[in-house]
């Protein structure tokens, strides 16, 4: 599912316009990535969570040469779900 599914999937399910759909869609987005940037923990009842993970640098090797290589540290984010899909 992409975005314009979703879009289309939320304006069915809420019984609303899909241009107020995609505004709900933005703004979830928006707020989440904002969220993440402060470093906040965003939990979804039913869902999941998400948070931001910090990374530490580290070696890896080059798969062409072997060669080590120096990863510099960086942050992702980390989702955990609680629902299992079966």
């Amino acid at each position: 599912m992409n975005k314009a599914h979703l879009v289309e999937a939320v304006a069915l399910d809420a019984n609303i316009s899909k241009i107020e759909a995609r505004k709900a869609v933005d703004s979830i987005i928006r707020v989440t990535v904002q969220a993440l940037r402060e470093g906040e923990r965003l939990t979804l009842t039913g869902l999941g969570s998400f948070s931001v993970q910090q990374k530490s640098e580290r070696i890896g090797r080059n798969p062409r040469t072997g060669a080590a290589v120096k990863i510099p540290p960086r942050k992702v984010i980390k989702f955990r779900p609680t629902v299992a899909v079966e």
